[in-house]
């Protein structure tokens, strides 16, 4: 097989996961601003997810979250995936938007509290078992306001309590990606701020217990491909949440505010043996402003050309580069394979999968932005807080 259809082969085995929640309704804290055609159920989502996959063909999964997807019958909706052509993916826990959760959930000072949200986590866990979901990802907003609030030593005591449970009921084949977040919505302290937290708690966990790095969640100037480097390197990276920050955690499209970040992140991973089904290529993404399902097929393309690009770094020049110390170089190298337009490439990878060349505009003459607007009236629309 010559180099580049290696990398034609690899481009046809990836796979990105999209979200239930990037398909409704979002805004920031001072105002949601609703779409025509927004799905109003979690099957409506799926159709959507579908024809991100149809164009596509890289997006198999969507990931659910609970309870913003609770149905009555889960092993319904995960045939109602299927039978549209995507399964259901990762399923997220939330234990932030409940009353109950103002002074934490698994690390609340009190124990009720505490309980409750773990019955809420081993519920995902069931609901992973009626959808065959492999993976359980964990976000918490636990944290402080103030010095002196709480104990952070015996906060970390009760996460670690409230982690240890939810793990042991994990099947042999599923695992827990547990995020962090360096700030917000507390601002002293942040229960799981950093890699390094997540990665202790995991590692005391066992190995079914993995890092997943949301890349909005770091503060500016983070080197967050060493970040992956280093997880890679500890068999502890799970998956990425894909998405942009300029100033804080935006959740903007991925690669829109530095893709060649994205494109380093991907090097690494590529490098690190990383692009496996061993981590989850997830999007986690709000689409407030811009069209959704557009906004989505755009981000699975812009993972798609971080992954081409770094696949086509000539490893082997890099490698003589880096023993000869030539600093320059080894430079050149990357920057070659960054400057690449992998377009045209993209383009015939997905015409040899029976697909158009062009995602956005196959999905632009499809007319299922007209057909959604005009059917979808009446009812609910998903959003945020539903």
């Amino acid at each position: 097989m010559t180099e580049l259809a290696a990398v034609k082969a690899a481009l046809k085995t990836q796979a990105v996961e999209t979200p239930s929640w990037a398909y409704g309704n979002s805004g920031t804290r001072f105002k949601v601003f609703a779409q025509p055609g927004v799905p109003r159920t979690p099957q409506e989502k799926l159709d959507d997810a579908a024809k991100v996959h149809e164009f596509t063909g890289v997006a198999p999964t969507v990931a659910l979250h609970i309870p913003w997807d609770r149905v009555e019958d889960y092993a319904a909706l995960a045939r109602y995936a299927e039978e549209r052509g995507v399964r259901l993916g990762a399923i997220n826990s939330n234990t932030f938007q409940d009353d109950a959760y103002k002074l934490g959930s698994i690390c609340h000072p009190d124990p009720a509290v505490r309980r409750k949200a773990l019955g809420h986590l081993l519920e995902c866990v069931d609901i992973m078992d009626a959808t065959g979901s492999k993976d359980l990802k964990l976000w918490f907003a636990d944290g402080t306001n103030y010095p002196g609030q709480d104990d952070i030593r015996a906060r970390q005591d009760r996460l670690a309590e409230g982690l240890a449970e939810v793990y042991e009921r994990l099947g042999d084949d599923q695992r827990m990606l547990l995020e962090y977040k360096f700030f917000e919505p507390a601002f002293y302290t942040t229960d799981v701020p950093d890699w390094g937290t997540a990665y202790a708690h995991c590692l005391r966990l066992g190995p079914k217990a993995q890092v997943v790095v949301d890349t909005g969640h770091h503060a500016p100037g983070t080197n967050i491909e060493f970040i992956v480097a280093t997880l890679l390197r500890e068999g502890r990276l799970g998956g990425f949440d894909f998405n942009s920050r300029f100033y804080a955690d935006d959740d903007l499209m991925v690669g829109a505010a530095d893709p060649f970040q994205l494109f380093r992140i991907m090097y690494e991973v590529v490098r690190g043996g990383g692009f496996s089904p061993q981590v989850a290529f997830m999007l986690d993404q709000c689409h407030n402003i811009e069209a959704k399902i557009p906004a989505i097929i755009r981000s699975v393309m812009n993972v798609q050309e971080a992954t081409a690009k770094a696949l086509l770094v000539d490893r082997e020049a890099l490698d003589a580069a880096q023993r000869e110390g030539d600093v320059l170089g080894a430079n050149a190298v990357l920057m070659d394979a960054y400057n690449t337009d992998v377009r045209p490439l993209l383009a015939e990878v997905r015409e040899e999968m029976g697909l158009d060349p062009d995602p956005m505009a196959a999905y632009r003459r499809s007319g299922w932005a007209e057909k959604i607007a005009a059917e979808r009236v009446g009812g609910q629309q998903a959003g945020w807080g539903a």
